[in-house]
């Protein structure tokens, strides 16, 4: 059930720095030819700087840890993949399915091969209107109690952003946010939502993780990244985009799993595609650090 890229394999019997990646993105994140494009360009960054890529998905059945350029390609182009949370990854393994991972998925798929960094773009979190429709991503339960370093670019922007880093403290979540005293929000570089740990290096995340280790705490720390400046589109204008788009899902009804690719796929045509761009360039931006972090990692456990 579980395959494991054989270079993979080698950085982890070796405590080589590995960084583990999302295929949601892949899938459902973006347009073909672009998620491929942007998924190759993700694990090239990572390779380049000393690290292992190991981009997660499932391909009938199985977990791969490490598919390689023809299992993207193919991820990138099939249709009717299904975006995997933790509570339908046993039932896609099980029935020998074809499965994208999300940020939840990718944490336990990750954890079973023992990668402990993990990059991504934003993770799910506390959805608008959640008081009434209790619409809550599983990726905050699974950041309670899987421990790893995951790095993306703060909470979603089309999510309740406030309640979703309320609720992160409730689990016991540690939310960092480096070289910024405010959370990024995903497109947008920075917010009014102060961060709540504010950490400036590689090494110093290395640390804060390698003390969550010794004294067992369960929960990951999750590392907020922000955009760089030249990147970054301006706070209103996104909200404006947003809210149409919501707006947009709730007219044709569509809600649950479905939603967040309905968003991000409507965000983009409002945008002309200045989203899209936006979301390309952060997950690269990740990549960079995460990579930073693997390393730093491994050297902390010489």
């Amino acid at each position: 059930m579980l395959i494991i890229n054989k270079k993979v394999q080698e950085a982890l019997s070796h405590n080589k720095a590995v960084v583990a990646l999302e295929s949601t993105i892949i899938s459902h994140g973006m347009p073909y030819p672009t998620n491929v494009k942007v998924a190759l360009a993700v694990e090239a960054t990572i390779n380049q700087m000393g690290a292992v890529a190991a981009t997660i998905g499932i391909i009938d059945g199985d977990i791969i840890i490490g598919m390689d350029a023809k299992q993207i390609e193919e991820f990138g182009k099939r249709q009717g993949i299904v975006k995997v949370s933790s509570h339908d990854l046993a039932y896609v393994t099980s029935n020998k399915l074809w499965g994208s991972t999300t940020v939840a998925a990718t944490m336990i798929a990750a954890k079973m091969a023992g990668i402990d960094v993990f990059v991504t773009g934003g993770i799910g979190g506390v959805h608008r209107g959640a008081e009434t429709t209790l619409d809550i991503s599983n990726d905050l339960e699974e950041l309670s109690k899987t421990r790893m370093i995951v790095v993306c670019a703060g909470p979603k922007a089309i999510l309740d952003v406030e309640k979703t880093v309320e609720y992160l403290e409730t689990l016991g979540v540690p939310l960092v946010a480096y070289q910024s005293d405010k959370l990024p929000l995903f497109y947008t570089r920075t917010s009014n939502i102060n961060a709540p740990i504010r950490l400036d290096t590689p090494e110093a995340i290395a640390k804060l993780f390698k003390s969550q280790v010794e004294m067992q705490l369960r929960q990951a720390v999750l590392v907020a990244n922000p955009i760089a400046l030249e990147d970054s589109i301006d706070y209103i204008k996104m909200e404006q985009w947003i809210i149409e788009a919501l707006n947009k899902a709730k007219q044709q009804g569509i809600k649950g799993k479905e939603e967040t690719p309905f968003l991000l796929k409507y965000i983009v045509e409002l945008s002309g595609g200045e989203s899209l761009e936006a979301n390309t360039k952060l997950i690269i931006n990740n990549a960079k650090l995460g990579a930073q972090i693997a390393l730093s990692l491994a050297k902390e456990r010489q």
